[in-house]
């Protein structure tokens, strides 16, 4: 399962809104090669379901995952901050055995 945290769904909804996007439109979580650490996140807002998707609803949100993608992301939280550290969604994935220093990528 991929979750959110409150301030993630916050924003979501607020990006969501500014958007024009209706709440049909849920985030689609992948994860695509790339990054310093080889693998890398991808968001987007997406209405449409493909055969291969799992769906996940947490507090309100809908999350597409493809399947190949849900390998990497399983128990993963999607959070937000806008803080002095860097400001954006973080991912809390407890399969990533390592983050490159500006957390966009990972490995496994």
């Amino acid at each position: 399962m991929v979750t959110v945290s409150d301030i993630a769904r916050d924003k979501i909804i607020e990006l969501r809104s500014k958007e024009g996007k209706n709440d049909a439109h849920g985030i689609r979580v992948a994860v695509e090669g790339g990054g310093c650490s080889g693998l890398m996140y991808n968001l987007a807002f997406d209405a449409e379901q493909q055969p291969t998707d799992h769906i996940f609803e947490d507090k309100g949100v809908k999350i597409f995952v493809d399947k190949k993608s849900l390998l990497y992301l399983l128990g993963t939280e999607l959070d937000f901050s806008d803080g002095l550290n860097g400001k954006g969604f973080h991912f809390k994935n407890p399969n990533a055995t390592r983050t490159c220093g500006c957390g966009e990528s990972f490995s496994v």
